[in-house]
């Protein structure tokens, strides 16, 4: 199951803005609903801007030990900004958007993440090959998933 921030921006969370408290129970939702899958058997990949430190750690500890794999999906901001297909960095530079994360309002990078992306160092291929290692490395995931990827 894939969890999307916008997507839930846009459903499950579409009550909430972006200040620090929206942001905190957007990820307190976000890791209700992913607990919910979890619970069910499923596989859960969640991708949203989590700014705080306090929010990750309580998604953290709706799951068992070990069955949480934070990754942080690391890059610079020049080349965040260079890649903004929609142009959000730039209008939070020029002030028409209020509270962005990493330019008016804070990002706390993880301390303690189980694995870092370095999205400007490798190619999607590589970080998925690295990911999917892990998962089959901590038993997440049987060997044979590799195999069974299309191409």
């Amino acid at each position: 199951m894939l969890l999307d921030g916008d997507t839930l921006r846009h459903g499950l969370n579409g009550d909430l803005g972006f200040s620090d408290e929206d942001r905190t129970e957007n990820i307190r939702r976000a890791g209700e609903a992913a607990k919910l899958f979890y619970e069910s058997g499923h596989i859960v990949l969640c991708a949203f801007i989590s700014p705080f430190e306090k929010d990750r750690a309580l998604v953290r500890s709706l799951v068992p030990e070990n069955s949480f794999l934070e990754v942080f999906a690391k890059c610079s901001l020049e080349v965040c900004e260079r890649r903004d297909p929609n142009g959000l960095y730039k209008k939070a530079r020029s002030g028409q958007i209020e509270r962005f994360t990493g330019i008016s309002s804070p990002y706390e990078p993880p301390q303690n993440a189980e694995m870092i992306a370095e999205t400007d160092v490798r190619s999607v291929e590589q970080l998925v090959d690295d990911i999917t290692q892990t998962l089959i490395e901590r038993g997440i995931l049987g060997p044979h998933v590799i195999e069974d990827l299309p191409e």
